[in-house]
């Protein structure tokens, strides 16, 4: 089911079999109040029947129904990421780690009203189960296994439904733009850690998908899962091409500087938008210094990069 979230969608999934329904993300507050629960009552299901609920990563938009959702099923156990765990339970940090990580090294955080707005459609919980990928549960008629998914979080988990041959990917994977509910480009992908990224998509591959699920993109099917997964993969070495060139004419820059360098040929964002670069691009900077390719200086307190010397 697609629920509302501003001008974009997410899309919460129900796995279910006869031992009972695994709910795939909750999306926010509203998710579960305004398009689940009316949902569950027009197919005529009982939500008692959801035993299990799996956040697929720490981002409130797929963690902020938590508590709505505790509220109308008591009894649900709640699942996440182990590496996202304390962010899934706490909104403070999530506010801080996640999307303030970057307010003192590169000078870039969320608006003001951004937070606002987090803070009032997110209800977290504490108690929530830690997973690392391997797990199964168990729906009577098939076995839904978790995999470890890092990438755009440390702690990202995916589901394998072998019998729809059906991969839920949420936001591992994220193509060239994240789009608006008119497909139009709302921001940058924001994968962060781009090895794991990487990886993340070769297992992905690996499985043969005849579906691939996501949190904000259509249904793909058939040839367009690896359509959808090469645009992926392709869209990290644009960047670092982008990177590169950038680096090789100007030196000592700060990443906002470099994204905003580069923002116009990667992206056809408005330039807040395009700013969210910051997590893709840091990414790859830190690969490529990883790589001996770049290093790093400071400019007061902001972190800067510069060429390695050959």
């Amino acid at each position: 089911m697609v629920a509302p979230l501003g001008e974009r969608v997410v899309a919460l999934y129900l796995l279910e079999g006869p031992e009972g329904i695994l709910l795939w993300d909750t999306g926010v507050a509203d998710s579960v109040t305004g398009t689940l629960l009316p949902y569950l009552a027009d197919a005529g299901i009982d939500p008692a029947r959801i035993r299990w609920a799996i956040n697929s990563h720490c981002d409130f938009d797929h963690t902020g129904g938590n508590a709505a959702l505790r509220e109308a099923v008591p009894h649900v156990a709640l699942f996440a990421g182990a590496d996202d765990l304390p962010l899934v339970t706490d909104l403070d940090r999530l506010i801080a780690e996640r999307y303030g990580e970057f307010r003192v090294s590169d000078g870039f955080d969320d608006p003001a009203e951004t937070t606002a707005h987090i803070r009032a459609v997110t209800g977290l919980v504490d108690d929530v189960t830690p997973l690392t990928g391997g797990e199964t549960f168990d729906l009577g008629d098939r076995r839904i296994v978790v995999l470890a998914a890092p990438g755009h979080s440390p702690g990202h988990l995916a589901l394998w439904d072998d019998r729809s041959r059906a991969l839920l990917i949420s936001d591992a994977t994220l193509g060239t733009t994240v789009p608006y509910a008119d497909g139009s480009a709302a921001f940058p992908p924001t994968y962060r850690d781009t090895d794991d990224y990487l990886r993340t998509l070769t297992g992905f591959r690996a499985h043969g998908a005849d579906l691939l699920l996501t949190a904000h993109y259509p249904l793909y099917e058939g040839t367009e899962v690896e359509g959808f997964l090469a645009a992926s993969e392709q869209y990290v070495d644009v960047l670092d091409a982008a990177i590169s060139r950038v680096l090789s004419t100007t030196e000592d820059l700060t990443t906002l500087e470099i994204v905003r360098l580069i923002a116009a040929e990667v992206g056809t964002w408005p330039d807040a938008a395009a700013d969210y670069l910051v997590f893709p691009v840091t990414g790859n900077l830190e690969r490529m210094q990883q790589r001996g390719l770049v290093r790093q200086s400071a400019r007061g307190e902001r972190r800067t990069w510069l060429r390695s010397a050959a």
